[in-house]
């Protein structure tokens, strides 16, 4: 009887304890129905225009002012090779001599028949004025004096054209052939030599399409190379590319004159420090606040204690600080840090 009394005071023990449980666990899930929800703490700073003065610094390769294939347009055998690999040439100096036995006779007999030709063209003048021949008579003979003077021009050319010349003064670079080399003109000519001018030289690179619109031909930009640290060459940007490539950069080409002091050389890397992007007043962001790629880069506005992920357009970046041309406005708040741990329209508090 006793143990029967026991166990219902027991039960009745452990029913009292379940029903305080339930009771509890009710108004719980009735308080955070009502509106109680996790907050994540962010960082934020508030959203301000800024004077940026921009700068700009890309690595580019340093091309030759001018870089020529001396290609030969005759046919024959080289005798003679005036031009080593590291010589210096001027414009119209001799590289290698094609042997012109044949030429040189050609030459001579076209000569000839020219000055036959003009000689008798003159003759016939005469004789037309003295009405002794025909229009048509003197009209051949023109046409004859024409046609030996065509000849001549060609035997001529063909001659000057057994000595292979450089069209450009500059460093020869590479040269094909030595003496006895057989040479071959067109339509399949054989490369005699390559020269170089760098008396001034190319820095070719690329920059993306949103400082394309800022840089301007003619603008000055600082070159310096890890060749000769603490050397600074003065350029200016010679061309700015109206296409992009299949990257959507635009192919800049920047202008330095060499110096004896410090030689560049063509195929160095080179740094270039655009200095010309005029200051202006613009919104700037850390760049820590962006989320996700550059490309489409986004920010978590906080609007009523809400995070909000918003799609902006960012221009010019500067060091840790980027540029944004669309997308926000002064006085906004945005996530600086703690935006990995939240997503869209998550409540937040802010860190004092």
């Amino acid at each position: 009887m006793k143990n029967w009394k026991a166990i219902v005071s027991v039960v009745l023990v452990m029913a009292v304890i379940v029903t305080i449980l339930a009771i509890n666990k009710k108004k719980l899930s009735s308080k955070t129905s009502g509106g109680i929800e996790d907050a994540y703490y962010v960082s934020v700073e508030t959203v301000v225009k800024k004077n940026l003065s921009s700068s700009l610094s890309i690595t580019g390769t340093v091309n030759a002012n001018n870089d020529v294939n001396v290609l030969s347009e005759t046919s024959g055998r080289v005798v003679a090779v005036f031009a080593k690999v590291g010589d210096y040439k001027q414009a119209g100096s001799v590289l290698v001599q094609v042997d012109d036995e044949l030429k040189k006779a050609a030459l001579m007999s076209a000569e000839a028949s020219y000055e036959k030709a003009k000689k008798d063209y003159e003759r016939f003048k005469v004789l037309f004025e003295q009405k002794s021949i025909s229009d048509t008579q003197l009209d051949q003979a023109k046409v004859g004096t024409a046609m030996a003077e065509a000849q001549y021009i060609v035997a001529k050319r063909q001659m000057e054209d057994t000595k292979v010349k450089t069209p450009i003064s500059g460093y020869v670079t590479m040269r094909n052939v030595d003496i006895g080399t057989m040479l071959q003109g067109a339509p399949q000519p054989t490369l005699v030599a390559n020269l170089v001018d760098i008396s001034r030289l190319k820095v070719k690179l690329n920059v993306s399409e949103t400082d394309a619109f800022i840089l301007k031909t003619g603008d000055a930009v600082k070159v310096t190379t890890d060749v000769y640290p603490g050397a600074t060459f003065a350029g200016r940007i010679e061309s700015v590319s109206n296409k992009s490539d299949e990257a959507h950069t635009y192919a800049v080409e920047i202008s330095v004159s060499n110096q004896s002091a410090h030689p560049l050389k063509a195929g160095m890397f080179a740094r270039v420090e655009f200095t010309s992007l005029r200051d202006r007043d613009a919104i700037v962001i850390p760049r820590q606040a962006l989320v996700g790629s550059v490309r489409n880069p986004q920010v978590f506005v906080v609007e009523n204690s809400v995070a909000k992920l918003r799609n902006i357009s960012i221009g010019t970046q500067a060091g840790t600080s980027v540029q944004v041309i669309g997308g926000l406005n002064e006085g906004e708040q945005i996530v600086v840090n703690g935006q990995n741990n939240i997503v869209d329209n998550t409540k937040v508090e802010i860190l004092k």
